[in-house]
């Protein structure tokens, strides 16, 4: 079995050393070498050729982010980013997935050994997943990419049909979601989402979001009231769920137990889009390690609602679409760039009875 190679920059050295002591653990992978700061990763990389970086954020030397810049530019490799538990560790690691880090981690709590087992299986999966990612070089930006391709139009302004958009995405996902929310109108129809990413994070990403989108985007708080031009994004300690009172659609926030071994997790908010919505829920299931929402999507699929998968040249790691694909979840299956367009289109021509908001 040939392993996969890792190498660790962080400037450390007590990370530098859990770090190393996590992946030799692991009989699939190995350190093949350790950084302090960006210019000995430089040679290292020449010399050892690994398969996956792990890199922290904020660095001497030079800027962890600046590192990443110049290596997707000029060296494209799955990177791991390895973050710290703060708003500006956050607001750093959104930035950094957008350069192209496939994936981050939070750094290591080292005083609480007990719970060193969970964290040692968290990143040997990251690692896993970063090692079969699909890199693709920087090119243009999301935000003009797609914008000469007109969009099909929603059937009126200032009002809405009773459908709902549902999306699932874990590795890759944040710079897939940034890609098709950038893409819906003010008045699409309201849309939850679960992307796998730690309590914290998730306040930075819905920030970051709703400064780039049309759309209003919020970390869900629960019960919320889904409206028209809104998005809702699990929070990352916590369960999604789309309920129904009266006539409204309503957000649930539940910290029960974890589903596939995430929480949010995608099936548990798929399955709830199931029971409260039917028919008038559109599923997308993007980018993502694992097989996280392939059962709630079919559970959609039966209950009515009418499903789309990222296919895999435009995923970063091809599982959870791939999974929903495999057990006949998905109606359709899409490039990511096609899917904002093939969704309003199912839309404009499926919207079922205008309510006024």
């Amino acid at each position: 079995m040939t392993k996969i190679k890792v190498v660790i920059v962080d400037d450390s050295a007590l990370i530098r050393s859990v770090m190393t002591e996590i992946v030799n653990s692991q009989p699939d992978m190995e350190v093949v070498g350790v950084a302090p700061d960006p210019l000995v990763a430089r040679e290292l990389i020449k010399r050892t050729n690994p398969d996956v970086l792990t890199l922290d954020v904020e660095m001497p030397k030079m800027d962890g982010l600046d590192f990443l810049e110049k290596l997707m530019r000029l060296r494209p490799m799955p990177v791991l980013m390895v973050s710290s538990l703060t708003e500006r560790g956050s607001e750093i690691t959104m930035r950094a997935l957008e350069l192209g880090a496939v994936d981050f981690v939070t750094k290591p709590k080292i005083s609480i050994q007990s719970g060193m087992r969970e964290y040692t299986e968290l990143i040997a999966d990251k690692i896993r997943g970063a090692s079969r990612a699909r890199i693709k070089p920087r090119t243009l930006h999301a935000a003009t990419a797609g914008a000469t391709t007109p969009l099909p139009q929603l059937r009126s302004p200032l009002t809405s049909s009773e459908k709902l958009i549902i999306i699932g995405a874990s590795t890759g996902g944040t710079e897939a979601i940034r890609e098709f929310l950038m893409q819906m109108p003010s008045d699409c129809p309201g849309i939850l989402i679960a992307q796998h990413m730690p309590e914290g994070f998730t306040t930075s990403f819905a920030r970051r979001l709703d400064s780039l989108c049309k759309i209003s985007v919020v970390e869900s708080a629960g019960n919320e009231r889904v409206l028209p031009g809104h998005a809702y994004i699990a929070p990352g300690h916590s369960h999604l769920l789309l309920t129904r009172s009266g006539a409204n659609y309503m957000t649930k926030i539940e910290q029960s137990e974890p589903v596939n071994r995430h929480r949010p997790s995608v099936d548990v908010l798929f399955r709830s889009a199931a029971q409260a919505a039917g028919k008038n829920a559109v599923g997308v299931i993007l980018t993502g390690m694992g097989k996280d929402g392939a059962q709630g999507m079919l559970e959609m699929k039966n209950a009515g609602a009418h499903n789309f998968a990222q296919d895999e040249a435009s995923c970063v790691v091809f599982g959870m679409p791939r999974e929903a694909i495999a057990i006949g979840a998905a109606h359709e299956v899409a490039a990511l760039s096609a899917l904002p367009g093939l969704v309003l289109g199912h839309l404009a021509t499926h919207g079922g009875r205008a309510l006024r908001v």
